[in-house]
């Protein structure tokens, strides 16, 4: 699971580009559970797919990075449309993305939930049962801070015991002088690792390419060789992660 306490932290980038680099080498599904702000498929240029039925069962979306997608997008009539549901309906919707999507045979399934610990992140906790690991993405300033322990404290709540930590955004290489700009602060990741005992898997950098990439429909992983380069090291400690190497 890949979730954040708030909003803007760059959560679905994180999930987008590591799941995109996992795939190169994995048989690896990319879940959008985030139901009212469902923003993977733009980033993936699949954005104007429908809903794929394949003998009465519903399919991922395949992508041009060996990534299979689900989203509640798919099944939207237009992209401006506003999903105006309660609790009940969210959680069967969320069961059904989960239970009734021919994932086929994967060795890992990356979820993008939505900011905070409602009803998304709950019911994809209950119906998958046991989670791997959870992927808690913060930037380093306070306010979100505030926010991504009670991430790490939900984790903890449903049972996922396995929780890492990526602080996103983190400087600015100032394209003029070279010099980096710390726009939210200094550390706080890792410093909020360390005080909830969560895993401090490391920071990313606040690149304009990545923004760029992510609004033309490409993963920045596969467009930028800096991002390239910060995805492919964050991925690598994630999949270790997930697999057991690291602490808890």
């Amino acid at each position: 699971m890949v979730l954040s306490g708030k909003g803007g932290v760059g959560k679905t980038t994180v999930a987008v580009n590591v799941a995109t680099a996992l795939a190169r080498s994995m048989r690896v599904g990319l879940l959008d559970a985030d139901l009212h702000g469902p923003n993977v498929p733009k980033m993936l240029g699949v954005e104007r797919a429908r809903l794929p039925v394949r003998d009465g069962r519903i399919v991922p979306v395949p992508t041009a990075w060996n990534l299979a997608v689900m989203s509640i997008a798919f099944a939207l009539p237009t992209a401006d449309t506003p999903l105006i549901w309660r609790g009940p309906l969210k959680m069967k919707a969320i069961r059904q993305l989960i239970e009734e999507v021919d994932w086929g045979k994967l060795d890992l399934l990356v979820v993008d939930l939505p900011p905070g610990t409602g009803d998304e992140p709950l019911s994809v906790a209950q119906v998958i049962g046991e989670v791997d690991a959870a992927l808690v993405v913060t930037t380093p300033q306070e306010v979100a801070l505030l926010d991504a322990r009670k991430a790490v404290g939900f984790c903890r709540k449903v049972g996922v015991q396995r929780i890492g930590v990526v602080e996103n955004m983190a400087s600015l290489t100032c394209p003029h002088c070279g010099k980096e700009i710390e726009l939210f602060g200094k550390g706080g990741g890792e410093r909020m690792a360390k005080e909830t005992g969560a895993t401090f898997l490391g920071r990313l950098p606040w690149l304009p390419e990545v923004v760029r990439a992510g609004d033309a429909g490409r993963p920045a992983v596969e467009a930028d060789p800096r991002a390239r380069e910060a995805f492919l090291e964050l991925a690598l400690k994630v999949l270790d992660f997930v697999q057991g190497g690291g602490s808890i």
